[in-house]
């Protein structure tokens, strides 16, 4: 918001060309991260919950950000202005997030999955499933 209430056009497009060349990034670069933090293991259940609850912010998101903006129209903030409050919020909430991440420490080694640990990768309903014969 601030760069387009200066009236400072370049200032806004550099701004706004750097915040459009992170989309997708952090989609691409999710399992990595997973990887180093947690682990391989349990990294499909993790990133299984991370998705769920991006799925949840794309969905209350928008409707949030509309909630927002409705109610500052109502209460006299100009139509090109309305949006200003969301933004801040959202600024606010990467700070709290990049904070956040900060203090996450990558689990200890131990629990990471070995070479030879083959525990997770076989579903356990396929052995219970065979008959006994078919084992032997």
């Amino acid at each position: 918001p601030y760069t387009g209430l200066t009236g400072n056009v370049a200032g806004f497009v550099l701004c706004f060309l750097v915040i459009i060349s992170m989309y997708g990034g952090g989609f691409s670069t999710v399992p990595a991260y997973l990887r180093d933090m947690f682990g391989t293991r349990y990294v499909g259940a993790i990133h299984g919950l991370l998705l769920t609850a991006w799925s949840m912010a794309g969905i209350f998101g928008p409707v949030l950000v509309n909630y927002i903006r409705e109610y500052n129209v109502a209460h006299g903030v100009p139509k090109a202005q309305a949006y200003n409050t969301t933004m801040y919020i959202m600024a606010g909430l990467l700070v709290i997030g990049f904070i956040c991440n900060c203090f996450v420490r990558a689990v200890n080694s131990r629990f990471h999955m070995k070479a030879n640990d083959n525990r997770g990768t076989e579903p356990g309903s396929v052995k219970a499933a065979t008959p006994a014969a078919a084992r032997a």
